[in-house]
């Protein structure tokens, strides 16, 4: 071989080498092979959340993940010697995440409802209802009191789709239903006067009154309608469910589920236990 052709390719090769080695250093920073996931063992505990869901789970201003669901989660690690690991998610993932184990429940006000056979389901554990917040001075009363008034609710909700199925008929008296993008908005166009009540779900408006210190707001004592919140593990993982579950009844039994509850603005009238 021509010694200026096997220096050329030497070069090149050493340069494809280097190459490798930097996209796969690449690869790994930008989260390939879930290079930012924890390991899952016997001894950790994974809960996959949506980071952006008040009071359930969400990052504060720490930049710590934290939440009713969260602290319950982390509680129960506690008293069975596990490590917590909060592990964000995308939402449409969450059963691959749960199928492929990179978690091990989906703990994160997680509707049961219509989902009964999709999971291995703890107990309910939270009664949400779709509820109205008017302002307190507002003079509205019941249901019946928004009667031509201009009503918000946040695209994609629980709340929304209660209106536009089997309460429909409650909506249709309304001026306007509309929609806007979170609760935050909602919260302050009904402060400044833009809408006359936010529909939303009862733990969404508990937080959020509570953030605000309880006064300015108030919720209607009638609801729409009703879901329950439940852990879901995978189908067929009974023996962890059965550990948690456990733990989660001693936690109701010795009052911190309350405990954590009022932290968050959460009623007792919204926990449930056997």
């Amino acid at each position: 071989m021509n010694k200026k052709i096997g220096f050329i390719l030497v070069i090149v090769l050493v340069s494809l080498m280097m190459l490798g080695s930097v996209s796969a250093g690449l690869f790994d920073f930008m989260g390939g092979n879930n290079a930012n996931k924890t390991q899952n063992d016997e001894s950790t505990f994974i809960v996959g959340f949506d980071a952006e869901f008040p009071p359930y789970g969400y990052k504060d201003d720490n930049g710590s993940y934290v939440g009713f669901d969260l602290d319950l989660a982390k509680e129960v690690c506690k008293r069975n010697n596990w490590t917590f690991v909060a592990q964000p998610i995308d939402w449409d993932a969450k059963d691959a995440e749960i199928d492929s184990g990179s978690i091990d429940c989906i703990w994160n006000g997680f509707t049961m409802d219509g989902r009964e056979k999709d999971y291995t389901w703890s107990d309910p554990y939270f009664d949400n209802k779709q509820v109205f917040v008017v302002k307190s001075d507002s003079g509205i009363n019941s249901i019946s009191g928004l009667k031509d008034k201009i009503v918000e609710t946040q695209k994609d909700s629980s709340a929304l789709a209660a209106l536009q199925g089997g309460n429909k008929t409650i909506a249709d008296t309304f001026k306007t239903l509309n929609q806007v993008a979170d609760y935050n908005t909602a919260f302050m166009d009904l402060e400044s006067g833009v809408c006359d009540a936010v529909a939303m779900d009862s733990g969404v408006a508990e937080y959020q009154i509570h953030q605000k210190n309880g006064t300015s707001f108030s919720i209607l004592n009638e609801s729409m309608t009703t879901e329950k919140y439940g852990i879901g593990f995978k189908n067929g993982n009974t023996d962890l469910r059965d550990k948690v579950q456990k733990t989660l009844d001693e936690m109701f039994a010795d009052g911190t589920v309350k405990e954590i509850a009022s932290k968050y603005g959460i009623s007792e009238d919204a926990l449930i236990h056997k």
